[in-house]
């Protein structure tokens, strides 16, 4: 097979596996790249109608990714609110990701909400991307995340770090500290995005005085 044939080959596999993901980064990410290459073997063909969508698609990609990156830590974007533990929108949530919720904490009880105190949502325009759960710590003034969940199309960004931030719902608490979960604890790197620090044996993040 030509070279240049296993070019375009590659490049429409790559597009067909872009559309295949379910979270949003990596979507744009791998689309770019697939239109890019697509680009290059059209070109050489002189299929120019071709590249030039391909053209105008890398051109999408790329803004909207700008886009995100450029508002993933922008609390005008994102919004945390408080919502009832009994409240009908929540359960049908976690029903509805309850196989995804149980898989990165089985340690869980089936009804999650019975070990939590608290709840809170994470919004971005009007589309859910994640919710926190936690109950009272050890201290007066410390929270215990029960879980902190984020829908697959968002797992590129840290929404979380709207709950946890020191003008956010916890601190609207009188919470100073809040303590990461077992199932946070699975990811390092998230909780150092997120401000969390080891001590003592657990993952801590301290919000300060108000």
């Amino acid at each position: 097979m030509p070279v240049l044939e296993i070019v375009g080959w590659l490049g429409s596999a790559v597009l067909v596996l872009s559309l295949l993901q379910t979270r949003v980064m990596r979507f744009r990410v791998l689309n770019t790249i697939s239109c890019a290459v697509l680009i290059a073997y059209n070109a050489i063909v002189g299929v120019w109608p071709m590249a030039a969508m391909n053209v105008v698609l890398v051109g999408i990609n790329i803004w909207v990714i700008a886009r995100l990156l450029r508002q993933r830590h922008d609390a005008r974007v994102y919004d945390a609110v408080p919502i009832g533990l009994d409240e009908p929108y929540l359960r049908h949530l976690l029903t509805r990701h309850k196989d995804d919720v149980a898989a990165f904490n089985p340690g869980l009880p089936a009804d999650v909400t019975e070990a939590a105190d608290h709840a809170f949502l994470v919004s971005t325009e009007d589309q859910v991307v994640g919710v926190v759960l936690s109950r009272a710590g050890e201290r007066p003034d410390e929270q215990q995340v029960v879980l902190d969940y984020v829908l697959p199309a968002f797992r590129d960004f840290t929404p979380g770090e709207f709950v946890f931030r020191p003008d956010g719902p916890f601190a609207a608490l009188g919470t100073r500290r809040v303590v990461a979960s077992d199932g946070m604890a699975a990811s390092e790197k998230y909780l150092r995005a997120v401000g969390f620090v080891e001590r003592d044996g657990r993952r801590v993040l301290e919000l300060g005085a108000a």
